[in-house]
């Protein structure tokens, strides 16, 4: 259907005819993006000047689009932005009447409507006090009535602009670091919002209206191709989900994602992700020199005043004050607040110039040029494999800068420096990672990592390793598999060609390969039993390699996010650290069989075998990780009570009642000797470290109330814990995937080791405990870790008997467990 055709039945039908020519339009295969967003905007375009030319309009009154349907970029559910202009001679009923034959039909149909009714001195003063209306009105377009009126609007609305930009620009820059705060960068999201997040359409149209002042412009390279990839984006969102939304949920990106023709929704939001981190870079480029510009014309009057006239002392031939170059590093010098290339600078000639340049913006926190960031992506000469050690040093230099690494390194990867100097980056650039711990996309993360490291530095032994292995340690998530492996050989392979020798390449591709072992056994393994430690002291190897690997796992872990660290983990870190040292140093890890009980827990185990009833002590003294860190790892909870069945059910159930988090749980049987006089049999001892999921710690009393309850059967403890779960229904999501357990490698002399994967949920050890007894298992320890909504508990198992389970029985509760789990 034509143009002509569609407003041939548009006025022949009404509003009727224009719903179906709309609806046609919309699912046309054929016509998408600019095209029918373009079309779009004609079809409306031609409906509603046959609205306003039925209405009989008196003279001197437009009708006019302004906003994004100003700029003929409407989306399928899009807002129509109108504002019913007049010179202020027609009658005001006349021309409420005027306003009503228009906004009628559009709100029977259910399309969005903004409309105001102004004269061209009421629309400038109402810009003149709003800025979002003034934003508006530069993309004013006629749509029907008396053109020139609307000319004439566009022509002042445009000086005003120009001549207020001193004041209007710092004023937009303020609006936008506040909608960024707000709403996050868009770049980095895993829902991101297309419109409000920064680097999204907002940041763009902000573009268009700082070009528009004349005061500066953005960089045009690829940013009209980004602007164009998230309306298309929002096209299909709005098409998929029939709603006017601009937030890209997880739930819709798979049909997003056909609806644009991409592979998968990970294509798709690398996609967005290109596009934002495109607007993100060119709205920093854009916004230093607005405010360089403005500074420099603010300074310019205070410094004509101080000289005394146009001339004299301290200016140039030209009238103009001299430009002060302060050298840096060789080729490179500060002007203006920004690191420029020195006119003796050659970048053909000199290939570890661009690390260079970088390295010294970097350590003078400063921002490198956009002139020379792309002079240096033009004509600066490859280096040479494997790289001059210069180029390795200023490498580790940019990277040991802080968070000043963050806008250089973001400025070499717009113009493509850093693909070619690591190529194998661009197979992470702008990957989303589907974990909501994780806050960054794996480049920004990797990068993230190095700013975290760069304060670690005075720990080990070489920070140059520490830094190059916090930037490469998550490389390998752009292959398949396991990214630590696949990590492992592209460390190797990066290593060499940085320049780094034999044995350096080694450590480095260890590094890599290892990054998750000390958190992943500190927190899922039992660091009490001799082959846990022995197996991290046998793929460490070495003294400096722990080192290494220490500051690398907590550098790694805080610039995921604040729910991967926290000194509960930093304590059980350093706790195997201690124990892999000394193993590595020749000492022989203490027999836990041989280990006597404390002094306390004899104690409580005495007055439970005396008193047959469960004894527990709770201290409620914060255990903190080091003396100067005030976070609290939790406090301490030992329960003692005679040997019997359904133990740790019971005593996990209790726990959950009350809001406690369990984090760790050591169980063992204790045989107190008969000299004591506390009787005889077994007494179970639970050492476990919780802590209160909010407010404040219960009384032991109650605990204890409660646990001998739950032991005799008076407490129902599931029927309480739905009761509370269906009190506080879940938030409305992606389906969980199902729970995974495995029999894990843990080469234990002591126990069979189980590794249960699910989605975290109040009793979920109590459901694990209850599943266990069933199956008529021992646990000797438990060790929960919990990231995000995701937990991952290992439990350490045996007979009841106290031997290994068989690899036939092993398997057997691991689908016994997923069962009771699902």
């Amino acid at each position: 259907m034509t143009s002509l055709e569609v407003s041939e039945e548009t006025e022949d039908s009404g509003p009727g005819g224009y719903a179906a020519a709309r609806l046609l339009l919309l699912h046309e295969k054929e016509r998408s993006g600019p095209p029918r967003r373009a079309a779009l905007a004609r079809l409306t375009d031609d409906w509603l000047a046959a609205l306003f030319a039925a209405a009989a309009p008196p003279r001197g009154v437009a009708l006019v689009a302004v906003g994004g349907y100003g700029r003929a970029e409407l989306s399928p559910r899009s807002d129509l932005d109108l504002l019913l202009l007049h010179d202020g001679t027609a009658d005001k009923a006349a021309i409420a009447a005027l306003a009503d034959r228009i906004w009628y039909p559009v709100w029977d149909l259910g399309l969005a409507l903004d409309h105001s009714v102004r004269t061209g001195a009421e629309a400038r003063a109402t810009a003149a006090d709003d800025l979002k209306v003034h934003l508006g009105l530069l993309d004013a377009r006629p749509l029907a009535g008396d053109h020139g009126l609307v000319a004439a609007l566009r022509t002042t609305v445009l000086a005003d602009w120009r001549n207020q930009a001193p004041r209007r620009l710092p004023e937009l820059d303020a609006l936008c670091r506040e909608r960024a705060e707000r709403m996050g960068e868009l770049q980095f999201l895993l829902e991101p919002d297309l419109k409000e997040a920064r680097g999204g359409l907002r940041d763009a149209q902000a573009l268009r209206a700082v070009a528009a002042s004349w005061l500066a412009d953005a960089p045009r390279e690829g940013l009209d191709a980004a602007r164009r990839r998230l309306l298309d984006a929002r096209d299909a969102l709005h098409l998929t989900t029939g709603r006017a939304t601009d937030r890209l949920a997880l739930q819709e990106q798979d049909a997003v994602a056909a609806e644009l023709g991409l592979l998968d929704a990970d294509t798709l939001l690398r996609e967005v992700y290109e596009a934002a981190r495109t607007i993100s870079y060119a709205t920093d480029v854009t916004w230093r020199e607005v405010n360089r510009v403005l500074k420099a014309r603010s300074a310019r009057p205070r410094l004509r005043a101080l000289l005394g006239g146009r001339g004299g002392a301290g200016r140039t031939a030209t009238g103009k004050p001299p430009v002060e170059r302060t050298p840096l590093a060789e080729g490179v010098v500060e002007m203006d607040g920004e690191v420029v290339l020195a006119r003796t600078a050659r970048p053909e000639r000199d290939p570890v110039l661009p690390l260079r340049a970088a390295a010294a913006a970097a350590q003078s926190a400063l921002p490198i040029s956009l002139h020379a960031v792309r002079r240096l992506a033009a004509t600066a000469t490859p280096l040479p494999v494997p790289w001059p050690a210069e180029a390795r040093e200023e490498l580790v230099t940019l990277l040991g800068a802080g968070e000043a690494t963050v806008p250089v390194w973001e400025a070499l990867e717009a113009e493509g420096i850093i693909t070619r100097l690591l190529p194998d980056w661009e197979r992470v650039r702008c990957r989303p990672q589907r974990n909501p711990v994780h806050t960054w996309t794996v480049d920004r993360h990797l990068v993230e990592t190095a700013v975290r490291a760069s304060s670690l530095t005075r720990r080990v032994g070489r920070p140059d390793l520490l830094l190059v292995a916090a930037l490469l340690h998550d490389i390998g998530k752009g292959w398949p598999g396991d990214h630590s492996i696949a990590g492992e050989t592209i460390a190797r392979d990066l290593a060499t060609r940085i320049g780094f020798d034999r044995a350096d390449v080694v450590t480095l591709a260890t590094a890599v390969r290892h990054h998750l072992l000390l958190v992943e056994t500190a927190t899922r393994r039992d660091l009490d039993d001799p082959a846990t430690v022995r197996a991290v002291a046998t793929a460490v190897g070495t003294v400096g390699t722990l080192e290494l690997l220490h500051a690398l796992t907590e550098a790694d872990a805080l610039a995921t996010g604040p729910a991967a660290w926290s000194a509960w983990r930093a304590s059980l870190v350093a706790d195997l650290v201690k124990r892999v040292a000394g193993v590595l140093a020749g000492e022989t890890p203490p027999d836990p069989e041989a280990a006597a009980p404390s002094a306390e827990q004899e104690r409580l185990a005495i007055e439970a075998l005396r008193t047959g009833e469960p004894v527990l002590a709770l201290h409620t003294e914060p255990v903190v990780a080091e003396p100067e860190e005030p976070e609290p790892v939790g406090v301490e909870l030992v329960i003692a009570l005679p040997d019997q069945p359904g133990v740790l059910p019971a005593v996990a159930g209790v726990l959950a009642l009350h809001r406690l988090t369990v984090r760790a749980a050591d169980l063992r049987a204790v045989e107190l000797p008969l000299d004591l006089g506390a009787g005889s049999g077994p007494v179970l001892v639970l050492d476990w470290r919780v802590a209160a999921e909010y407010g404040s710690l219960p009384e032991a009393a109650r605990l204890r109330a409660d646990l001998v309850r739950a032991l005799d059967g008076s407490l129902d403890i599931p029927a309480r814990l739905a009761e509370r779960e269906a009190a506080y229904p879940r938030r409305r999501g992606l389906t969980a995937p199902p729970p995974r357990v495995t029999v894990a490698a843990a080469d234990s002399r002591l126990a069979t080791v189980i590794e249960v994967r699910a989605q975290d949920a109040p009793g979920l050890l109590h459901r694990i405990g209850r599943a266990l007894e069933g199956a008529a298992v021992r646990v000797r320890s438990a060790h929960v870790s919990t990231l995000g909504a995701n937990a991952v508990d290992t439990l350490y198992v045996t007979r009841p008997d106290g031997s290994l389970l068989s690899d036939e029985e092993a398997i057997d509760l691991t689908r016994t467990l997923e069962e009771a789990l699902r």
